[in-house]
């Protein structure tokens, strides 16, 4: 009887022994098949071996201007990723990056399980939270290239064996330094720095080669949580987490206890830059760029009503131009278009870094620092501010509410359903907002109707710089603030131009047979228009010799209208029309007599485009934005050249190159000289439009060619006065300013010794000798400018 008990004992443990020994292979068995069916793909998303082998990368594309400074980037939301090669990382980066994050990475083969099972053990069965990570480098790798966020704790858990199966095919396609080199081109720091190259930037202000050990930890610092320790936000939470790499460093034997302990007593230091695309230098050439390369065939019904020009503009460049729809035009060797968002791309820009950034000075120093203070003070305290004084309530009630019905906030109220009258009265209601000022943005109260006001106040402009020979846009101003003005008034907006037409008109003048030496009366001439019947005649703003018989050369120098009449109606308003296509002016002009005075409205592209060949031997040349695309592997996939289009003989150059000198040397544009004091050859033209609407300014010299335009959003907002109102003060010393830094800077290369280069028998143009200076005012006529009727 006792020993029956023992047999039975004897047998239970046998079962038990037996069942745990089933339940062990089972799961073995059933891991097997489960890392198996993952690997298979029947459980889960295991990326093919080709993904595997090459992952699909998103990077964004880097926009280098002429001098190899990186200017801008285009990406997607989250984007913000630009390839770097492992050999172009830190030291400090990698060891930094294994010694806190998988400190047996060179050991495994994608799986740590020592880690995994301390992890499992501490967390799972002694909820310990300082357990550590089981995840390895390779592992977290899987995760950022395969995994989709998880929406909670299960889903999460699911997840992780994937990325262990996917880790170790990651170990037998990859060495581990392009495991490390992959991670860190994929992490996301926040603030759109994906990537350790956008990372560096956006944080110090370097590229990663040059991280300090200090940079380097705090940076691996937040791939921890990035949100948690975010060095912006939460410096000293984020310097705590420095310092434990640090340590994590030291115990690694990558750097020694002197230095540990030195470097964790370092401050948090950042040289943070946020990235935006509305931010930093040359953001309208940027953007129109930007439209350009991604522009779509035109289709008529794609515009609206108004927009026909722009139908016709975009039509010739598609077809004329191979930058424009250069995405749409242009195939991958897979067959897909080319995404300047995603696919990495290098754009070579002519764009000078250095110049930019002089243009963009000398509008911030003119409008800004004197031209605007001016147009406040003399609308200051007047109803009517900031239109002209002979502008009615009601239009000004008009414009006033077409600009609110264009606004964003007027747009989601009428989709979200409000009525008219709630729409009104919320524009009507003061709100908190943020508003323009050339000191900085300024926090204020005020009505969304009054913002609109306000916001039209500023004088806006349009500031182009090429090169006459190549082509190259070196510098490119759209607008005074990116931000908050985003109308760009270099390529998009038209303006009347003035007397920076006549230029144009005496070149015809001259290629008919004229001379700069042929004189006419300066009287007000009436003229028959044929094309409506009505007798025209042009008023002039100076009484300088009134009565007298003056050579065409002061006429163009004084910017005179009576004598630009003089030759119109010795012309053809048609011939001129056809000179002007040919120098590159794409829109309709309307061939009337006062088209000699400057009706036509013209873009300063368009206008600088002109001006080329004016220091170009009668060549025009278009502008060229990109030299160079290459793609993310560092291949040319295509190259731009100029195009040149001879537009008058080389004979009418060397009559008018002269005339338009003596603009500069005794007429209009004399405060180039007397004011800016620069003493290089150069010509050009000033011009301002009725009630002094805009103000222009075209210059060029023996290399380049520029254009300016200042004025109001509205052709109703303007000084009252000419002195402040005329070209030569509002557009010139944009120039003059621009001009003066660039000489100054000698790395350009640019001397004011160049001079144009006119051959012996074309250097008196005149039959009658040399020009005196007696044909020229003693002064710069400074107030003399277009204005017709």
């Amino acid at each position: 009887m006792p020993e029956l008990p023992k047999k039975k004992s004897g047998s239970v443990s046998r079962i038990i022994i037996k069942c745990l020994w089933i339940f062990f292979c089972v799961g073995i068995v059933s891991i097997t098949l489960l890392f198996f069916f993952i690997a298979k793909g029947f459980i889960g998303y295991m990326p093919p071996i080709e993904e595997l082998q090459n992952p699909k990368d998103k990077f964004a594309s880097e926009i280098y201007s002429s001098d190899m400074e990186v200017i801008g980037r285009y990406y997607q939301s989250k984007g913000n990723r630009v390839y770097v090669g492992y050999n172009e990382i830190s030291p400090y980066l990698v060891n930094a990056l294994i010694a806190t994050e998988d400190a047996r990475f060179e050991d495994h083969s994608g799986i740590d399980v020592k880690a995994l099972a301390r992890a499992v053990i501490k967390r799972g069965l002694f909820f310990q939270k300082s357990a550590g990570g089981g995840s390895t480098i390779s592992q977290q790798l899987a995760k950022q290239l395969f995994s989709p966020s998880a929406e909670n704790v299960m889903e999460r858990l699911f997840q992780k064996p994937i990325e262990w199966v996917i880790a170790v095919q990651l170990e037998r396609f990859y060495t581990k330094e392009e495991i490390v080199n992959m991670y860190l081109n994929k992490f996301d720091f926040l603030y759109n720095a994906v990537g350790i190259q956008s990372a560096a930037q956006i944080y110090f202000n370097t590229t990663p080669d040059k991280l300090s050990i200090e940079q380097a930890a705090t940076l691996i610092g937040m791939c921890k949580n990035p949100s948690y320790f975010n060095p912006v936000r939460q410096p000293e939470r984020t310097r705590g987490r420095r310092n434990t790499v640090l340590e994590q460093m030291y115990k690694s034997d990558y750097i020694t206890r002197e230095e540990r302990d030195s470097l964790q007593a370092l401050p948090l230091k950042l040289y943070f830059n946020r990235v935006d695309h509305k931010e930093g230098l040359a953001p309208y050439f940027r953007e129109h760029l930007r439209l350009m390369m991604t522009a779509k065939k035109p289709d008529r019904r794609d515009y609206r009503g108004w927009q026909g020009q722009k139908f016709v503009d975009d039509s010739i460049a598609w077809e004329t131009n191979p930058l424009f729809g250069w995405c749409e035009k242009n195939r991958k060797a897979d067959g897909s278009k080319y995404n300047i968002y995603t696919d990495g791309l290098k754009i070579y820009t002519s764009l000078d870094s250095r110049m930019q950034k002089y243009a963009e000075e000398a509008v911030e120093e003119h409008i800004g620092g004197f031209l605007q203070p001016k147009f406040f003070n003399e609308k200051k305290g007047r109803s009517y501010a900031p239109f002209a004084r002979n502008l009615s309530k009601s239009d000004i009630e008009t414009i006033l509410n077409k600009a609110m019905k264009q606004s964003d906030r007027y747009r989601y109220m009428s989709e979200a359903g409000a009525s008219e009258k709630e729409i009104r009265k919320a524009f009507d209601t003061p709100v908190d907002m943020q508003v323009f000022s050339w000191y900085g943005m300024i926090d204020t109260v005020m009505t969304p109707m009054d913002s609109i006001r306000y916001n039209k106040s500023f004088l806006r402009t349009g500031f182009m710089v090429m090169d006459s020979k190549t082509g190259h846009v070196k510098a490119y101003v759209g607008g005074i603030d990116f931000r908050n003005f985003q109308y760009d008034m270099v390529s998009d907006g038209r303006r009347q131009v003035g007397s920076t037409i006549k230029p144009f008109l005496y070149t015809l003048a001259m290629e008919e047979g004229f001379s700069p030496c042929d004189e006419a009366p300066n009287v007000q001439p009436h003229i028959l228009d044929p094309a409506t019947g009505k007798v025209w005649s042009p008023r002039n703003s100076s009484k300088a010799r009134i009565g007298e018989n003056v050579t065409l050369r002061w006429g163009l120098a004084n910017s005179n209208n009576w004598i630009s009449a003089y030759l119109m109606e010795r012309l053809s308003p048609s011939s001129l029309v056809r000179l002007m296509h040919s120098f590159g002016i794409r829109n309709y002009i309307d061939p009337v007599i006062s088209l000699c005075l400057g009706p036509a409205e013209v873009s300063v592209e368009e206008m600088v485009t002109a001006y080329t060949a004016f220091s170009n031997k009668g060549i025009r040349v278009d502008p060229l934005y990109v030299t160079r695309i290459e793609d993310n592997f560092g291949n040319v996939i295509a190259e731009f050249t100029p195009k040149v289009t001879e537009v008058f003989s080389e004979a009418a150059y060397y009559k008018i190159l002269p005339m338009l000198r003596d603009v500069i040397d005794h007429g209009t544009g004399g405060r180039i000289r007397y004011r800016h004091k620069i003493t290089a050859p150069m010509g050009g033209k000033t011009g301002t439009t009725n009630n002094n609407s805009d103000g222009w300014f075209m210059g060029f010299t023996p290399s380049l060619a520029a254009g300016v335009w200042v004025g109001g959003e509205e052709r109703s907002i303007h000084f009252d006065g000419m002195a402040n109102g005329q070209g030569a003060t509002m557009a010139l010393p944009i120039y003059g300013i621009f001009m003066k830094k660039v000489y100054g800077d000698k790395s350009l290369g640019y001397s004011e010794t160049e001079d144009f280069v006119i051959p012996e028998q074309y250097k008196d143009p005149c039959t009658t000798g040399p020009y005196s200076e007696e044909e020229f005012s003693s002064e710069p006529a400074e107030a003399i400018e277009g204005i017709f009727d």
